[in-house]
């Protein structure tokens, strides 16, 4: 049986580490990734947006804990490369969505995997991929 596959962007990140109401809905996609019944995939870019936020709301000794965190998941950190940029780029070219959301659904897209998201952008790719929303 092949496992599911998620795409997660910024949204389930942060709701978790700032215990949103989403933060449970994240926790049962992680426990499902740490019992092999899912895959969960997110770009480095994302990564990236999570950081920054992290950092700018609570501060740098914040995010290196929610760092340490993060690496411990069972979550595949997706590199990037000039191919993915360029679909990220096309993306956003035709899409009204930020930049880092399109990385987050170009590799929903290359994975054929839902996009897992809570941000109100992502309404507007739905025919583009298939979003899993937490909320």
């Amino acid at each position: 049986m092949k496992k599911q596959r998620y795409v997660l962007d910024s949204y389930p990140l942060l709701a978790y580490f700032q215990d949103e109401p989403a933060a449970d809905r994240v926790e049962q996609l992680l426990q499902a990734a740490r019992g092999e019944q899912a895959s969960l995939y997110l770009s480095l870019i994302n990564l990236g947006e999570v950081a920054y936020i992290i950092e700018r709301r609570h501060g740098q000794a914040r995010w290196r804990a929610v760092q340490t965190l993060v690496d411990r998941w069972p979550v595949q950190v997706a590199s990037i490369d000039r191919e993915r940029v360029l679909n990220a780029a096309h993306l956003k070219a035709y899409q009204p969505v930020s930049y880092a959301n399109a990385f987050a659904v170009a590799l929903a897209q290359e994975l054929d995997a839902p996009l897992v998201t809570g941000d109100s952008d992502c309404h507007k790719v739905e025919g583009l991929v298939q979003v899993l929303w937490l909320s």
